[in-house]
C-alpha cells in the first residue's frame, strides 16, 4: 500500500476519540487505509447487504458486539439508525478508536454525526493522492500534463489502469448511485450534462444564474447541485479573500476540482498530448494546484485557509494562503519557460498588502525552482516543499 499522509493524524485522534468518522470521494483509498490502521477491528461493509440486514434488525446487538474489540463500519449512512445508539454504548465503554465509520457522502453522514455524536467522533477527510504521496514512492508521472491526466485515485497508480478505462465508469457511478441517493435528482442526464458544464468553467467565477440557464434549471437547482458536488468531494468553491487593500473586490466564489484526472475526463480528454493544446490546459493546471493545497490540509487534519484574491480592475492573485497574521500570495502559471509577465499579479499585489517578497510564489509548469527578485519561481513537481512551509 502506498502510505497516506492522513495516517499519523488518523492515529492520534484513535487516541482520543471514541469514534473516528472518515469521509471522501468513492475510491480514494478510505478502506485501505482504515483497514491497514486497525488491523485487529472487525471489517463491516453495510453495502453488503447481509450485513446491512443484521444492523437494521439489531442495531445494539450489532454494536455491542464489536464495542470491545473495535469495529470499521463502512458506508455507514446505510443504516442511519446506527447513530443513534451509538452514542449511548460509547459513553457506557469509555475506550477510544473503537468504532471507525467510513462513508462516501459527506453531507448524509455529517448530518448524523452532528446529531447524535458531537464532541464523540473526529472528522477527518482523505482525498486522492497528492503529488507528495506519488512523489516519496516513484510513481510520480515524468509530465506534467502525464501527472494532469493521471490525477491521484489510487487505483491508477496500484493498478495501472489507464484514466481513459476508468473515469468514465466512476462518473456513471457516481452520477447513478450517490447522486441519486443524496438528493432526488429526476434527470440524471440533466445533471451529467450540469457536471460537465461546472468543468468547462473550473478556475472561472461561479455565475450560478450562467449555468442555470444553459442547462435549463433554476438558480436554486443549480445552488443544490454545487452543494452536492461539494458533499461528495468533487468539486470545492474557493472564496474571495476580502482584505482591506483599499480596492473593490469581486464577491463571487470560484469553482474548482478535487482531481484533474477526472476533470480531464468530464472534458471529454482522452489522453496526456490532448491537453498540452487544450484551451483550459491553464485553468487545469490551477485547479490541479490549488487542489493539492486543499488536500494537503485536509489530509493534516486542517480547516482549508486558501482564498483568491481580485478586485474590479481585474488585477489578481490566484491564491492567498492566511494563516493567523502570516500570508503567502501565489500565482499560478502552466507555462514551461519563466517569463516576466508571469510576476505581474505578484508585483501589484506586493504593492497594495506590503507583504514581503519572501511571501511571494508563482508555481509553474516547468522543471526548475529557482530564486527570481519579485517571487520564488517553484517547479510543479516541488510543490511538496512549500505545503511543508505552510
Amino acid at each position: 500500500m502506498i502510505p497516506r499522509s492522513l495516517s499519523d493524524y488518523l492515529l492520534a485522534q484513535a487516541r482520543g476519540f471514541p469514534v473516528l468518522s472518515l469521509t471522501g470521494p468513492r475510491q480514494s483509498g478510505k478502506t485501505t487505509l482504515v483497514r491497514s490502521l486497525f488491523p485487529d477491528h472487525t471489517y463491516m461493509n453495510l453495502e453488503n447487504l447481509d450485513e446491512r440486514a443484521a444492523a437494521e434488525e439489531d442495531p445494539v446487538r450489532f454494536l455491542r458486539t464489536h464495542a470491545q474489540s473495535g469495529v470499521i463500519i463502512d458506508e455507514v449512512q446505510r443504516v442511519p439508525a446506527l447513530f443513534s445508539y451509538l452514542q449511548g454504548i460509547v459513553d457506557e465503554s469509555g475506550q477510544m478508536g473503537k468504532f471507525v465509520l467510513t462513508g462516501s457522502q459527506n453531507f448524509l453522514l455529517l448530518d448524523k454525526i452532528s446529531q447524535s455524536l458531537a464532541g464523540r467522533v473526529a472528522i477527518c477527510h482523505l482525498l486522492p493522492f497528492g503529488i507528495g504521496e506519488l512523489k516519496s514512492v516513484g510513481l510520480l508521472p515524468n509530465s506534467l500534463d502525464e501527472a494532469l491526466f493521471a490525477g491521484g485515485y489510487p487505483v491508477l497508480h496500484d493498478r495501472g489502469l489507464s484514466p481513459r478505462d476508468y473515469f468514465p465508469s466512476y462518473i456513471q457511478t457516481y452520477v447513478e448511485r450517490d447522486v441519486r441517493s443524496i438528493t432526488n435528482v429526476v434527470n440524471l442526464s440533466t445533471f451529467q450534462r450540469f457536471i460537465r458544464l461546472c468543468a468547462a468553467r473550473t478556475g472561472q467565477l461561479l455565475n450560478l444564474s450562467s449555468i442555470g440557464q444553459e442547462v435549463g434549471v433554476n438558480y436554486k437547482t443549480v445552488q443544490s447541485w454545487i452543494s452536492i458536488l461539494e458533499a461528495s468531494f468533487i468539486a470545492f468553491a474557493l472564496s474571495p479573500h476580502h482584505g482591506n487593500y483599499n480596492k473593490r473586490v469581486v464577491k463571487q466564489p470560484k469553482l474548482y476540482f478535487y482531481d484533474s484526472g477526472l476533470l480531464c475526463a468530464l472534458l471529454d480528454i482522452h489522453s496526456a498530448d490532448q491537453i498540452a493544446n487544450h484551451y483550459l490546459r491553464g485553468h487545469i493546471f490551477e485547479s490541479f494546484v490549488i487542489s493539492e493545497y486543499v488536500k494537503s490540509r485536509f489530509h493534516a487534519g486542517l480547516r482549508s485557509n486558501a482564498f483568491f484574491w481580485r478586485d474590479s480592475s481585474g488585477h489578481e492573485v490566484d491564491l492567498l494562503i492566511e494563516d493567523g497574521m502570516a500570508s503567502l500570495a501565489i500565482e499560478i502559471k502552466s507555462g514551461e519557460t519563466l517569463q516576466e509577465d508571469f510576476f505581474r499579479g505578484l508585483r501589484y499585489f506586493r504593492k497594495l498588502s506590503s507583504l514581503p517578497e519572501d511571501a511571494m510564489y508563482l508555481i509553474y509548469g516547468g522543471d526548475r525552482s529557482l530564486p527570481r527578485r519579485d517571487a520564488q519561481a517553484l517547479a510543479w513537481r516541488d510543490l511538496p516543499d512549500l505545503q511543508a512551509k505552510m
